[in-house]
């Protein structure tokens, strides 16, 4: 089985030696997204719920890329600096995964990239 990089440019481009996402098979592996603005290459400097709604944006543009959609996510990882933003995360994220629910694991960090609040990262079935 061969390995396909997946880009775009409607997501943040990488700040650092990694692909935003592979494919392998009908397996697809994204790169953690953060909260940057993919057009003005800013951070989203705001809220957890702000932050989460551009991280889950980011991460739909790099799921079309490779022809698929959040409906094909499998298992999720998020990654927050401060796991009193749970409940906050919980209702963002519950706004994109609304038909079905992917496995998921939430951990809190020291620190992420950029100092944002958010990471998610994912895995995707594609057919």
């Amino acid at each position: 089985m061969s390995l396909e990089i997946i880009s775009t440019q409607n997501a943040p481009q990488p700040i650092g030696p990694y692909s935003q996402a592979i494919r392998l098979g009908n397996l697809l592996f994204t790169s953690g997204q953060i909260a940057i603005d993919p057009i003005s290459g800013e951070l989203v400097p705001s809220s957890v719920a702000e932050q989460t709604h551009r991280v889950l944006k980011n991460l739909t543009a790099v799921l079309k890329a490779a022809g698929t959609d959040l409906n094909s996510v499998v298992k999720t990882t998020i990654y927050l600096k401060n796991m009193n933003d749970f409940a906050k995360v919980n209702e963002v994220y519950a706004e994109y995964f609304y038909q079905t629910a992917p496995a998921r694991s939430t951990v809190e960090v020291n620190r992420l990239p950029k100092d944002v609040l958010v990471e998610i990262d994912c895995i995707a079935a594609i057919e």
